[in-house]
């Protein structure tokens, strides 16, 4: 049980870091204002997937699994990389009309995809989660409960967060001309692809 004269510092904490933009969000706003708010939150929902798997792995050893997995994390991380690269390019290249019906919707399971596997590409989630939380824990007592605990509360805030970027998104775009989604896309797709660039070239701490 997490000490309730924690939480609110806690909470804040997270919404700190949920806020700051970074590439799950910036994946969240381009699928929202491309396919809508129902397409930002299946992709929040593959962003909070992964980040359930991150939590478990702080919860069970970092360090212990990171260098058993070493190898497998790298190219997960350099795959992720690519994949970022590859959807900045695609949406610096398109010609700015958005997808208006469901039919022209990515398959849910796609954005579910693009989500976790964004998160994923991003180390620093994973090192940030693995320095912050145990801040938190009691450590008189059993700590995998208290992670997991703290991992789900960081979890939900850091849904909360994304959501209000999609929603937002997802008005957005239709009060958007093709020209402005145009010059919208290639922005974010240049965002997308440095986003992507800076991950490949991350060294682990």
């Amino acid at each position: 049980m997490i000490e309730a004269a924690i939480i609110l510092p806690y909470v804040l904490a997270c919404l700190l870091f949920a806020v700051i933009p970074g590439p799950s969000v910036s994946i969240v706003i381009a699928n929202s204002l491309a396919g809508g708010t129902r397409a930002g939150l299946f992709t929040i929902l593959g962003t909070a997937l992964s980040m359930i798997s991150m939590v478990f792995i702080v919860a069970v050893g970092l360090e212990a699994v990171m260098t058993l997995v070493s190898g497998a994390f790298e190219i997960i991380k350099l795959a992720g990389a690519a994949y970022l690269i590859w959807i900045g390019w695609k949406m610096f290249r398109s010609n700015g009309q958005l997808a208006m019906a469901d039919g022209d919707r990515l398959p849910i399971g796609r954005y579910i995809w693009q989500g976790a596997l964004t998160n994923w590409s991003n180390p620093k989630t994973l090192l940030f989660l693995s320095a912050f939380l145990p801040q938190f824990v009691d450590l008189t007592r059993p700590a995998f409960g208290q992670i997991i605990t703290l991992g789900l509360i960081c979890l939900a805030v850091a849904a909360v967060s994304d959501s209000v970027y999609a929603f937002a998104a997802g008005q957005a775009r239709h009060l958007l001309s093709v020209a402005r989604v145009r010059l919208l896309n290639r922005v974010s797709g240049v965002i997308l692809m440095a986003g992507g660039i800076w991950l490949a070239l991350q060294k682990r701490a």
